[in-house]
């Protein structure tokens, strides 16, 4: 065997390790640019669904206070994953990301509201955990910031799901794309899939551990947004 085929046999299985490694890399953390897109329309699929059921539930908040509250808690896990994602990407073109400056910002309006909106939804959030624990007959205040923050971030959010919605094609593009990651994986799927899936579950773990809380909003006369 010559030294060459030798040195080549030697080094055939650490090469073929590396790369084994550097695709795994890719699954996880591929895409640039492209897989951002992809994890942010994919994350705003699952938030659209869970968001029309929490406007079916304001509607008949009376009936469906339970649904309400397991809803909102499991959403603090996708918007949580949003707000990531969206966050890492203006963190990156600000920072001068040459990748990222060539995908170019959000529309104007989009960038002037986004600080609206994390802000109104933290509020949202935040009251409303909150008043999970304080119980409907110590509101007070804290029910009024719950639902002016809610009704502020509404407005808001329209117009970011209205200025995104040209984009909803490429959202489903993404959602096909992933469904068919094991077979034709683009770089970064498996990661966006765990990161999709693992906000899906803290936000269903954090309303399996708050439920014994709901019990006081559940009564009769509990509703969060209407004084009896």
């Amino acid at each position: 065997m010559s030294m060459k085929s030798a040195g080549e046999t030697t080094y055939a299985p650490q090469r073929r390790a590396s790369a084994t490694r550097l695709l795994s890399r890719l699954r996880l953390t591929g895409g640039g640019t492209d897989g951002n897109q992809q994890l942010t329309a994919l994350i705003g699929v699952v938030l659209t669904v869970l968001l029309l059921v929490i406007g079916v539930t304001i509607v008949r908040i009376g009936q469906l206070m339970s649904v309400h509250l397991f809803v909102g808690l499991v959403l603090i896990g996708p918007v949580g994953a949003k707000l990531a994602s969206t966050g890492y990407r203006f963190f990156r073109y600000y920072t001068n990301d040459a990748a990222y400056r060539r995908k170019g910002p959000p529309e104007w309006y989009l960038r002037l509201s986004a600080p609206v909106l994390v802000l109104s939804t933290l509020a949202v959030f935040v009251s409303g955990v909150v008043l999970l624990f304080v119980g409907p007959a110590n509101r007070g205040q804290l029910g009024l910031i719950h639902k002016l923050s809610f009704f502020l971030w509404a407005a808001v959010f329209a117009v970011h799901f209205l200025g995104h919605l040209p984009e909803m094609p490429t959202s489903l593009r993404a959602v096909r794309r992933a469904y068919g990651a094991r077979a034709n994986g683009t770089p970064g799927d498996a990661g966006r899939w765990i990161t999709l899936a693992g906000a899906l579950v803290a936000g269903v773990v954090l309303a399996l551990v708050l439920l014994p809380q709901f019990s006081a909003w559940t009564a009769a006369g509990g509703s969060p947004h209407h004084h009896h």
